[in-house]
Protein backbone atom coordinates (compact mmCIF):
# COMPACT_ATOMS: atom_id res chain seq x y z
CA UNK A 1 0.00 0.00 0.00
CA UNK A 2 2.56 2.56 -0.74
CA UNK A 3 0.00 5.36 -2.25
CA UNK A 4 -1.60 4.63 1.68
CA UNK A 5 -1.27 7.26 4.06
CA UNK A 6 0.65 7.36 6.92
CA UNK A 7 -1.13 7.57 9.95
CA UNK A 8 0.18 9.37 12.46
CA UNK A 9 -1.30 8.47 16.19
CA UNK A 10 -1.82 11.47 18.76
CA UNK A 11 -1.60 9.97 22.09
CA UNK A 12 -4.01 12.32 24.91
CA UNK A 13 -3.23 13.10 28.25
CA UNK A 14 -2.03 10.73 31.39
CA UNK A 15 -0.92 8.45 28.43
CA UNK A 16 1.82 8.01 25.96
CA UNK A 17 2.22 6.50 22.37
CA UNK A 18 3.13 3.84 23.77
CA UNK A 19 -0.49 2.83 24.11
CA UNK A 20 -0.79 2.41 20.20
CA UNK A 21 1.25 -0.57 20.26
CA UNK A 22 -1.34 -2.77 19.06
CA UNK A 23 -3.01 -0.76 17.16
CA UNK A 24 0.28 -0.13 15.02
CA UNK A 25 0.81 -3.86 14.70
CA UNK A 26 -2.47 -3.53 13.20
CA UNK A 27 -2.09 -1.41 10.69
CA UNK A 28 1.85 -2.74 9.99
CA UNK A 29 0.14 -6.42 8.96
CA UNK A 30 -2.19 -4.47 6.46
CA UNK A 31 1.11 -2.42 5.20
CA UNK A 32 0.09 0.77 6.39
CA UNK A 33 3.00 2.83 7.68
CA UNK A 34 1.81 4.23 11.22
CA UNK A 35 3.92 7.34 13.41
CA UNK A 36 3.38 7.76 17.12
CA UNK A 37 5.10 11.30 18.40
CA UNK A 38 5.10 12.56 21.69
CA UNK A 39 2.39 15.08 22.25
CA UNK A 40 3.82 17.73 24.54
CA UNK A 41 0.69 18.13 26.54
CA UNK A 42 1.59 22.26 27.13
CA UNK A 43 -0.83 23.57 25.87
CA UNK A 44 -3.56 23.20 23.23
CA UNK A 45 -1.21 26.01 20.33
CA UNK A 46 1.63 24.54 21.26
CA UNK A 47 1.06 20.58 21.09
CA UNK A 48 -0.70 21.15 17.87
CA UNK A 49 2.66 23.16 16.74
CA UNK A 50 4.64 20.58 17.44
CA UNK A 51 2.08 18.07 15.51
CA UNK A 52 2.14 19.92 12.57
CA UNK A 53 5.84 20.54 12.53
CA UNK A 54 6.49 16.59 13.12
CA UNK A 55 4.21 15.79 10.11
CA UNK A 56 6.26 18.28 7.81
CA UNK A 57 8.75 15.32 7.67
CA UNK A 58 5.91 12.81 5.84
CA UNK A 59 5.77 12.64 2.02
CA UNK A 60 2.43 11.94 1.00
CA UNK A 61 -1.00 11.83 2.06
CA UNK A 62 -1.48 12.00 6.07
CA UNK A 63 -4.18 11.00 8.34
CA UNK A 64 -4.40 11.99 11.84
CA UNK A 65 -5.70 10.14 14.52
CA UNK A 66 -5.83 11.17 18.26
CA UNK A 67 -7.12 9.65 21.20
CA UNK A 68 -8.90 11.90 24.34
CA UNK A 69 -7.04 15.31 24.52
CA UNK A 70 -5.30 13.62 21.73
CA UNK A 71 -8.22 14.54 18.93
CA UNK A 72 -8.12 18.24 19.86
CA UNK A 73 -4.90 18.46 19.11
CA UNK A 74 -5.20 16.68 15.83
CA UNK A 75 -8.17 18.95 15.04
CA UNK A 76 -6.33 22.40 16.13
CA UNK A 77 -3.27 21.15 14.28
CA UNK A 78 -5.19 19.86 11.03
CA UNK A 79 -4.95 23.13 9.24
CA UNK A 80 -1.11 23.38 9.39
CA UNK A 81 -0.43 19.87 7.96
CA UNK A 82 0.54 19.64 4.54
CA UNK A 83 -1.23 16.79 2.55
CA UNK A 84 -3.56 15.69 5.57
CA UNK A 85 -6.87 13.58 4.32
CA UNK A 86 -8.83 12.85 7.08
CA UNK A 87 -9.49 12.71 11.48
CA UNK A 88 -9.77 9.68 13.62
CA UNK A 89 -10.82 10.41 16.77
CA UNK A 90 -10.79 7.46 19.49
CA UNK A 91 -12.44 8.78 22.64
CA UNK A 92 -11.92 12.11 21.91
CA UNK A 93 -12.01 15.55 21.69
CA UNK A 94 -13.37 17.37 18.64
CA UNK A 95 -13.91 20.96 19.85
CA UNK A 96 -15.13 23.65 17.89
CA UNK A 97 -13.89 27.03 17.91
CA UNK A 98 -13.97 28.81 21.27
CA UNK A 99 -14.23 25.35 22.96
CA UNK A 100 -11.53 23.89 25.60
CA UNK A 101 -11.35 20.10 26.43
CA UNK A 102 -13.03 21.02 29.80
CA UNK A 103 -15.58 23.30 29.08
CA UNK A 104 -17.34 21.11 26.01
CA UNK A 105 -17.94 18.90 29.02
CA UNK A 106 -20.25 20.92 31.34
CA UNK A 107 -23.34 20.18 30.39
CA UNK A 108 -23.26 16.79 30.86
CA UNK A 109 -22.72 14.67 34.39
CA UNK A 110 -18.98 15.27 35.50
CA UNK A 111 -16.76 11.97 34.55
CA UNK A 112 -14.90 9.92 37.43
CA UNK A 113 -11.71 11.64 35.87
CA UNK A 114 -13.30 15.17 36.13
CA UNK A 115 -14.52 14.41 39.56
CA UNK A 116 -11.16 13.31 40.49
CA UNK A 117 -8.29 14.85 39.13
CA UNK A 118 -5.38 16.00 40.88
CA UNK A 119 -3.45 19.31 40.29
CA UNK A 120 0.23 19.22 41.03
CA UNK A 121 1.36 21.66 43.68
CA UNK A 122 3.60 23.28 41.55
CA UNK A 123 3.54 25.42 38.07
CA UNK A 124 3.43 22.91 35.30
CA UNK A 125 7.23 22.94 33.51
CA UNK A 126 7.04 24.53 30.25
CA UNK A 127 3.46 25.27 30.28
CA UNK A 128 1.92 29.19 30.37
CA UNK A 129 1.48 28.93 33.90
CA UNK A 130 -0.64 26.55 36.71
CA UNK A 131 -0.23 23.52 37.88
CA UNK A 132 -0.38 19.91 35.99
CA UNK A 133 -3.07 17.32 36.23
CA UNK A 134 -3.01 14.10 37.58
CA UNK A 135 -5.78 11.09 37.98
CA UNK A 136 -4.90 9.84 41.38
CA UNK A 137 -2.37 6.09 41.25
CA UNK A 138 -5.01 4.27 43.48
CA UNK A 139 -8.13 5.32 40.80
CA UNK A 140 -6.58 4.96 37.56
CA UNK A 141 -7.85 1.42 36.53
CA UNK A 142 -11.33 2.36 37.30
CA UNK A 143 -11.25 5.88 36.08
CA UNK A 144 -9.24 5.51 32.52
CA UNK A 145 -8.48 2.07 31.64
CA UNK A 146 -11.05 -0.57 33.38
CA UNK A 147 -11.13 -2.84 30.28
CA UNK A 148 -7.41 -3.54 30.96
CA UNK A 149 -5.55 -6.41 33.16
CA UNK A 150 -5.47 -4.92 36.57
CA UNK A 151 -1.11 -5.39 36.14
CA UNK A 152 -1.06 -3.44 32.90
CA UNK A 153 -3.45 -0.65 34.69
CA UNK A 154 -0.95 -0.87 37.68
CA UNK A 155 2.34 0.00 35.88
CA UNK A 156 -0.06 2.80 33.45
CA UNK A 157 -0.96 4.44 36.50
CA UNK A 158 2.60 5.26 38.01
CA UNK A 159 4.34 5.76 34.94
CA UNK A 160 0.96 8.75 33.79
CA UNK A 161 2.07 11.84 31.51
CA UNK A 162 0.57 14.94 33.04
CA UNK A 163 -1.50 17.14 31.22
CA UNK A 164 -1.07 20.52 32.00
CA UNK A 165 -4.28 22.54 32.92
CA UNK A 166 -3.31 25.54 30.51
CA UNK A 167 -3.54 22.70 27.88
CA UNK A 168 -6.95 21.49 29.08
CA UNK A 169 -8.65 24.69 29.54
CA UNK A 170 -7.34 26.73 26.29
CA UNK A 171 -9.82 27.32 23.84
CA UNK A 172 -9.79 25.78 20.20
CA UNK A 173 -8.97 28.42 17.43
CA UNK A 174 -9.69 26.19 14.31
CA UNK A 175 -12.22 23.29 13.93
CA UNK A 176 -9.93 20.58 11.26
CA UNK A 177 -13.03 18.48 11.16
CA UNK A 178 -15.01 21.16 9.91
CA UNK A 179 -12.96 20.67 6.53
CA UNK A 180 -12.35 17.24 6.36
CA UNK A 181 -14.10 13.95 6.72
CA UNK A 182 -14.27 12.26 10.07
CA UNK A 183 -14.26 8.96 12.05
CA UNK A 184 -15.12 8.35 15.67
CA UNK A 185 -14.88 5.66 17.78
CA UNK A 186 -17.03 6.11 20.87
CA UNK A 187 -16.70 4.24 24.38
CA UNK A 188 -19.81 3.37 25.97
CA UNK A 189 -18.39 3.21 29.11
CA UNK A 190 -15.88 5.93 29.42
CA UNK A 191 -15.34 7.23 32.89
CA UNK A 192 -12.97 10.09 31.66
CA UNK A 193 -14.82 11.91 28.80
CA UNK A 194 -19.27 11.30 29.11
CA UNK A 195 -20.40 8.95 25.82
CA UNK A 196 -22.83 11.35 25.34
CA UNK A 197 -20.29 14.18 25.05
CA UNK A 198 -18.68 11.72 22.77
CA UNK A 199 -21.50 11.21 20.72
CA UNK A 200 -22.48 14.78 20.65
CA UNK A 201 -19.08 15.51 19.34
CA UNK A 202 -19.13 12.39 16.56
CA UNK A 203 -22.63 14.12 15.46
CA UNK A 204 -21.35 17.54 14.82
CA UNK A 205 -18.83 16.39 13.14
CA UNK A 206 -21.15 14.18 10.72
CA UNK A 207 -18.54 11.87 11.52
CA UNK A 208 -18.83 8.06 11.08
CA UNK A 209 -18.96 6.37 13.68
CA UNK A 210 -18.25 3.07 15.64
CA UNK A 211 -19.06 2.20 19.26
CA UNK A 212 -17.38 0.10 21.58
CA UNK A 213 -19.69 -1.89 23.90
CA UNK A 214 -18.26 -1.86 27.70
CA UNK A 215 -15.23 0.09 26.31
CA UNK A 216 -13.02 2.10 28.73
CA UNK A 217 -11.23 5.08 27.69
CA UNK A 218 -8.47 2.97 27.00
CA UNK A 219 -10.52 0.74 24.59
CA UNK A 220 -7.93 1.74 21.60
CA UNK A 221 -5.94 -0.33 23.85
CA UNK A 222 -7.96 -3.26 25.29
CA UNK A 223 -9.40 -3.51 21.54
CA UNK A 224 -6.43 -2.40 19.06
CA UNK A 225 -8.49 -3.90 16.22
CA UNK A 226 -11.87 -2.04 16.52
CA UNK A 227 -9.44 1.16 16.35
CA UNK A 228 -7.56 0.07 13.61
CA UNK A 229 -10.49 -1.12 11.52
CA UNK A 230 -11.87 2.30 11.89
CA UNK A 231 -8.92 4.16 10.98
CA UNK A 232 -8.62 1.53 7.68
CA UNK A 233 -11.59 2.55 6.62
CA UNK A 234 -10.85 5.95 6.73
CA UNK A 235 -7.97 4.85 4.58
CA UNK A 236 -10.32 3.05 2.31
CA UNK A 237 -12.71 6.16 2.22
CA UNK A 238 -9.71 8.92 1.33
Amino acid sequence: MASSPTVVLVHGAFADASGFAGVIRELHSKGVEARAPMNPLRSLSFDADAIAKYTSTIDGPVILAGHSYGGAVISQAAPSVKDVVGLVFLSAFALDEGESSAGIQEPYPPSLVGKNVEPTPYDAPGAPGGPDLFIPISMFHEAFCADLPAEVAATMAVSQRPVSAAAFTENATVAGWKSLPSWYMVSEQDNAIPPDCERFMAKRANATVESVSGGSHAAFIAQPGVAAGLILKAIQAT
